[in-house]
């Protein structure tokens, strides 16, 4: 058989994903914070591009807004008294005749002519302020050495994440040497700081504070996953001693810091700036876009009408600059366009979460939202990652809207949210000493809300939320 090549016409149709297409999907999905960073670089990348400032007053205008109108551009006699009473000296600085330092009020604080970011100090770390101690102990070379593998070998809570093996291979010591450091950087403070196990952390603690009684002492060292368990009556029965007592050597314990490293957070705390507000107006909902911080971007008039390109390369590039420019604006109109739509579908379908709150929280997934306003479900998801909206209830994730159902006896169906808020409410106003156990929870929601849960649901929700079991909630004392 003879092999040839030959040439035809074949028609298809592909999708191309091209850059700026890119761009307005990866736009989509940006949080406020990171949408202002990624215009902020561009508007650095770009020389057609510029931000929209508001245009300063002239002098003439703040000084008529604040005295009046002033007549024709003559001197009056209202211009010139306040000509006379301007403050030159406070203008002019450090070019005065007479020195600035003269005329500080007696009253006036330092920091005053201080730049606000040199008023700020910043927060000390774990590993800073145990080698601030340490440098002011009588620690040697070789012991400090080891001491700073031991503060780089700290977690967030402060215990000890590596071994003494592991600690001398790090330094080339022996072990006895580690263990002799690390005992003295234990008693540095946070005292129980580099313990290698809660135990250890709270024996230490004991040490320094001079704790000797010996059922106290061996409540630590040997029944701490007893204590945790609240198995308190083999307790009594083995050291003798009363529910009384046992409570007293509890409250003890619980003086004592568990996780001395906690306090000592490197992760600075994150706000969240919403991306939008929802407020109440009569029987309707109003929305408006946050579009604080974010810059008004327009062409720069510059290259747009004084700029003559001399070469091929240079019209290519500003042709092609001016094309990503206008892109840009346009996919953050589209954007904020989409974000809009979004939260109008959104408010619409759970109009009873805004006007009452939680519990009327009702199932809502992707499609409905994206059959209501004739998007793609991929745009929904993408507009609804990483926003925030601020309601009549507080602020949340758009996210948090979307839910899953659980049926009613009814037929109807409740949302998974309402259900776990149901089920915060329901714990949180148990008696402390007879909390209510996971299969109670789910009779409760059968009888008054007539919702088909099965216990092993509530305990997933439960768990969802960060609550402990009833066991574990229940008070002996």
């Amino acid at each position: 058989m003879a092999l040839e090549l030959r040439q035809q016409l074949k028609l298809s149709q592909q999708l191309v994903m091209t850059p700026q297409l890119q761009q307005a999907i990866k736009l989509l999905q940006l949080s406020r914070l990171e949408l202002v960073e990624s215009i902020q670089q561009e508007l650095m990348e770009n020389p057609l591009l510029e931000e929209v400032l508001e245009e300063e007053k002239p002098e003439r205008v703040m000084v008529e807004e604040e005295h009046g109108p002033l007549p024709g551009g003559e001197d009056t006699a209202i211009e010139k008294e306040l000509l006379k009473s301007a403050e030159w000296d406070d203008y002019l600085g450090d070019f005065a005749s007479t020195p600035v330092q003269s005329h500080i009020r007696e009253t006036e604080i330092p920091e005053e002519g201080m730049a606000f970011d040199a008023r700020l100090s910043s927060k000390p770390s774990l590993e800073g302020h145990l080698d601030w101690q340490m440098r002011l102990s009588n620690f040697t070379a070789r012991e400090l050495a080891i001491g700073e593998a031991i503060c780089g070998s700290l977690d967030s809570s402060g215990y000890l994440a590596a071994t003494a093996e592991e600690l001398a291979g790090m330094t080339g010591t022996t072990i006895e040497e580690v263990e002799a450091v690390l005992y003295r950087v234990q008693r540095l403070d946070p005292v129980g700081v580099a313990a290698r196990n809660p135990r250890e952390c709270l024996l230490v603690q004991m040490e320094v504070l001079e704790y000797t009684d010996p059922i106290l002492l061996e409540l630590v060292s040997e029944h701490l996953e007893d204590l945790e368990k609240k198995r308190y009556k083999p307790l009594v029965k083995k050291f003798r001693i009363s529910m009384e007592q046992l409570k007293a050597y509890l409250d003890t314990i619980q003086s004592l810091d568990p996780l001395p490293g906690a306090s000592f957070g490197s992760s600075d705390p994150i706000y969240v700036s919403p991306d939008a507000y929802i407020y109440k107006y009569e029987n309707d909902f109003i929305i408006l876009l946050n579009e604080e911080g974010l810059p008004r971007l327009q062409l720069n008039a510059l290259y747009m009408e004084g700029f003559k390109p001399k070469g091929d390369k240079e019209r290519d590039y500003i042709q092609d600059k001016k094309r990503s420019a206008e892109w840009l604006m346009k996919s953050l109109y589209q954007r904020q366009r989409t974000l809009y739509k979004v939260l109008e579908s959104i408010v619409r379908f759970q109009r009873g979460f805004f006007d009452d709150g939680v519990n009327k929280l009702r199932p809502l997934i992707l499609k409905d939202v994206a059959d209501d306003i004739n998007m793609h479900e991929s745009t929904v998801s993408r507009i609804t990652s990483n926003k925030y909206v601020a309601t009549p209830h507080g602020i949340f994730e758009l996210k948090f809207f979307f839910n899953s159902s659980l049926e009613l006896d009814d037929g109807s169906t409740v949302g998974s949210e309402s259900v776990k808020a149901t089920i915060r409410q329901l714990i949180a106003s148990e008696d402390p000493k007879k909390p209510v156990s996971d299969e109670a929870i789910a009779d409760i929601l059968k009888e008054t809300l007539q919702i088909n849960i099965a216990r092993r649901t509530v305990a997933k929700y439960r768990t969802a939320m960060d609550i402990a079991s009833s066991s574990k909630r229940k008070e002996v004392f």
